[in-house]
């Protein structure tokens, strides 16, 4: 028999998730008629609410939630070590959520944390929808958002510990028009959607200061293997553009190595930078420039900030956004007057 969730009486009762959670929880915000119709939802689908708000009224221990798509764990193992080190400072218990593609898993996911009587959550990037963040935000359940800036609605609930990637972007990209590179490509990554809006926002903004129009954003698949195919095959009919941009090691080996192969080599032809930085990217020849962000610490201020959320500290409520530094590290695909 299908387990019965917030998700289904949010689509019988046409209503957001947040409604039915605010119902739950008997809220006064919610009209009379749109009451009826959730609990008449919940009536029909013979749902427990009670399950969850029981997990709540429950003495707890201090358990952290840390979610995370399990694509992105080899890529965000130093601040996974940031967060653990401090979490150990303070005696945390760590719960860990790794999430993939589909629905029903983040529906297991939402309804873990809540029935698990967490006392916060650590989020990387954009795992949730705002709508599902709205139904934590009605449990009081502080959050830290780590990676990318966070765009949704601001809550005293959730903090942001994140790189700016727009002005890491829009500052690159207006460096490379005043040195009269405009022909430029950035590779879509589909795992950190959140990190490519924000990128390719700030390329379209040093575009339209330069008054011209960004056209060089490619969607394909992820990962090295089908990076590698789509360049292999778009080579045999196109130049490489004379400026790459990728997220990850994987799609910036792939696009060298493919133009290599059709005869096109870095940085003479073209120029390559990865924005997250590896140990592959020093290793493959030529090595490929990229960005050194502190992701260790990263994970650090993440974890402390949540711990000063958790017990109302009064000097952070002005700081529950925390921008991190970022340097770029030139190796031997980009031209040396572009970092310097």
């Amino acid at each position: 028999m299908k387990r019965i969730t917030i998700y289904d009486v949010a689509k019988e009762a046409d209503v957001s998730l947040a409604t039915v959670s605010r119902v739950i929880n008997d809220s006064n915000v919610v009209r009379e008629d749109t009451r009826n119709r959730v609990q008449e939802a919940i009536e029909k689908l013979g749902y427990k609410p009670n399950a969850i708000a029981q997990g709540l009224a429950l003495s707890k221990t201090t358990t952290i939630s840390i979610v995370i798509s399990e694509k992105l764990l080899a890529y965000n193992t130093k601040i996974l070590n940031g967060l653990m080190d401090v979490a150990k400072i303070y005696n945390y218990n760590i719960m860990f959520h790794t999430t993939s593609k589909g629905i029903s898993k983040m529906q297991d996911v939402i309804e873990s944390i809540i029935k698990s009587r967490v006392d916060g959550v650590i989020l990387f990037n954009d795992n949730f929808t705002e709508d599902e963040m709205e139904v934590l935000h009605e449990y009081q359940i502080p959050m830290v958002v780590v990676g990318a800036r966070f765009e949704g609605k601001k809550d005293e609930n959730v903090g942001n510990v994140y790189v700016d990637f727009e002005r890491l972007a829009y500052d690159l990209v207006r460096d490379l028009i005043e040195q009269g590179v405009d022909d430029i490509t950035l590779m879509e990554d589909r795992l950190n959607l959140s990190m490519m809006k924000q990128l390719k926002k700030g390329i379209e903004k040093a575009f339209e200061d330069a008054g011209k129009n960004f056209e060089g954003y490619i969607s394909y698949g992820d990962g090295y293997k089908s990076s590698y195919a789509f360049f292999k095959d778009y080579f045999k009919d196109h130049k490489p553009a004379k400026f790459n941009m990728a997220f990850r090691d994987s799609q910036a080996i792939a696009v060298m190595n493919a133009a290599a192969e059709a005869g096109f080599h870095s940085p003479e032809d073209l120029q390559i930078v990865s924005v997250l930085d590896s140990k592959y990217l020093n290793m493959v020849r030529p090595r490929i420039s990229s960005y050194n962000i502190p992701e260790y610490d990263m994970g650090a201020i993440s974890m402390r900030l949540l711990t000063k959320m958790l017990v109302s500290d009064r000097d952070q409520d002005e700081n529950r956004n925390i921008e991190i530094s970022y340097t770029p590290i030139p190796r031997d695909t980009t031209k040396e007057e572009l970092f310097y």
